[in-house]
């Protein structure tokens, strides 16, 4: 179908494939680059076969089109999307109860595609809202979607230069934002930020939970999202390599239970490979003696490279207030106020962003976040072995980069912000461990640095609006907590902030700007920062609805 007399004069539409097609998708946007009435964003969503399943946000050349590919069966995938879909192309379906599902999901007056169908299934789609206007397929439900939600004003304030708050900077002003940037230090990436190598890797369970689901879906987005900000590694803008991430089973126990992670979920190698012991020896030698996860696509980054990346892609849309110490927030008419100390104006706009990490904001202290002290060692080159890749287990061991090898982190319940060597020797017992040898760095001098994670209780980011502190007992779904406006938090991203700040950021911009959402419906759920008031209302751990 030809969308183009459908879509004239809208701001965004969105297209739902019933099966992925590329000459479809290439077909339609063709459309929407010859048309001068295209609307200003289009967004693509494919029902598609992958070797892993969940959602997919594809990068795209050009920032104003979006394609989703959901890896799951249509009913499951439509369950699970939140988005408002304008046109349909449709040609199968196998369960009665599609029509339904994707009714819940159309915008007045939506459009269909759908040459190919069954008489049978046809009827079933006419039961849903379809009527044929004038050889056009319309949505004419009675019962169609609420009128859009306005986009706000699109001005935001960010609290925090870290990955946190470079990655929605980035995400808001390739969207057409004007966001100030504000941070305490005299410089970005000056926190945990500023280590000097981050290691980017999934996690794997056994059931595929909830936390191996959305780290798979923020390691894929985030491999991506460097790569289009233009790479990592020698000639690309990011320091860093994609030199894999080996984890080594702690013992023979771990090993068994790796082994049962990879017989339930059948991983590609190219995403993961398990290597039992003997496999693992031969190629990787005494660092895995029980066993090995390659990540391939995994390695490390730099993260003052990556935020300096991020905020350079921000271009003219970015102001950035640097060395204003501690902040607070002034409600105001217009929104929201920061002010420093002595209640200096820095700058003010509709939408606040809190991704300070541990920082102190009135508006989110009420959010259950551990400050957890880290220490890294340095170690110079030729004082560990050079093996070529991010090896984990205990701890971790990055390749040299500038001469040095970074070994850690610890994980310590204090705020002493000094090296120490208690911490080093830790982190050089766990070193030594690693690679069966206990000569390694004996000789090493106290060296490295201190950083501080926030970390959630159940160790997933916070990402959305933040909820009032008091709410009506009444209250026992994320949608009936009452939030305070305009506040919104990326926070609770532990020692994995690489993996999870480009995805918590588009997630967040998707949903200030009513768009289609990259990852599933519960999924986004579990990270909404409302959650753990409701488990504490009701007495227990989980439970969301």
């Amino acid at each position: 179908m030809d969308w183009r007399r459908h879509w004239a004069g809208r701001e965004r539409y969105t297209v739902f494939v019933g099966s992925y097609r590329q000459a479809e998708i290439d077909r339609c946007i063709a459309h929407w680059h010859e048309d001068p009435q295209r609307p200003h964003r289009l967004h693509i969503i494919a029902i598609a076969d992958g070797p892993l399943p969940g959602f997919e946000r594809i990068a795209q050349q050009e920032s104003a089109i979006t394609v989703d590919l959901l890896h799951a069966p249509m009913l499951a995938a439509l369950a699970q999307l939140q988005a408002r879909i304008d046109a349909v192309s449709i040609d199968d379906f196998d369960d009665a109860d599609v029509p339904r599902a994707l009714a819940r999901l159309l915008a007045r007056d939506a459009v269909l595609q759908a040459p190919a169908l069954a008489p049978a299934q046809w009827q079933a789609l006419a039961a849903s809202g379809w009527i044929d206007d004038g050889g056009t397929l319309r949505f004419a439900s009675r019962k169609p979607m609420p009128p859009a939600a306005p986009v706000p004003v699109r001005r935001a304030l960010v609290i925090g230069a870290g990955l946190a708050g470079a990655a929605i900077c980035e995400r808001l002003c390739t969207r057409g934002w004007q966001v100030t940037l504000v941070e305490r230090r005299p410089a970005a990436a000056m926190e945990a930020s500023g280590n000097l190598a981050g290691i980017g890797m999934p996690l794997l369970s056994k059931d595929d939970n909830r936390a191996s689901r959305l780290s798979r879906a923020a390691f894929m987005y985030a491999d991506a999202y460097w790569r289009r900000l233009g790479g990592v590694g020698v000639g690309g803008a990011i320091e860093g390599d994609h030199c894999g991430v080996l984890l080594a089973a702690r013992d023979e126990q771990h090993a068994a239970l790796q082994r049962a992670i990879a017989a339930a979920n059948k991983l590609p190698a190219a995403y993961a490979e398990w290597f039992d012991a003997e496999q693992a020896a031969s190629r990787f030698g005494a660092v895995a003696p029980h066993g090995a996860w390659l990540f391939p696509q995994g390695g490390w980054i730099r993260p003052a490279s990556a935020v300096a990346a991020m905020l350079a892609a921000c271009g003219a849309n970015l102001t950035t207030h640097f060395g204003v110490g501690d902040v607070h927030l002034l409600k105001t008419d217009e929104g929201w106020t920061a002010c420093t100390a002595d209640n200096r104006t820095i700058a003010s706009a509709p939408t606040v962003i809190v991704a300070s990490g541990g920082g102190a904001i009135a508006q989110t202290a009420a959010l259950p976040l551990d400050r957890v002290r880290g220490q890294v060692t340095h170690l110079a080159a030729g004082m560990a072995p050079d093996l070529g890749f991010v090896l984990c287990r205990e701890a971790y061991l990055t390749p040299a980069a500038g001469g040095i090898a970074s070994a850690g982190a610890t994980y310590d319940d204090d705020a002493d912000p000094a090296l120490r060597q208690s911490s080093q020797d830790q982190n050089l017992a766990h070193l030594r461990s690693m690679v069966a040898d206990d000569s390694v760095a004996r000789e090493a001098p106290l060296a490295g640095r201190v950083g501080f994670r926030a970390v959630a209780p159940d160790r997933l980011p916070m990402v959305g609006a933040v909820p009032e502190p008091d709410f009506d007992l009444g209250a026992e779904r994320l949608r009936d907590l009452p939030r305070q406006p305009g506040v919104y938090a990326l926070l609770g991203y532990a020692s994995r902030g690489l993996t999870w700040a480009p995805l918590a950021a588009e997630l967040l911009a998707a949903s200030l700007e009513h768009e289609p959402l990259p990852v599933e419906a519960e999924l986004a759920a579990a990270l909404d920062p409302g959650r753990f008031m409701l488990r504490a209302r009701r007495g227990k751990a989980g439970g969301l609805r």
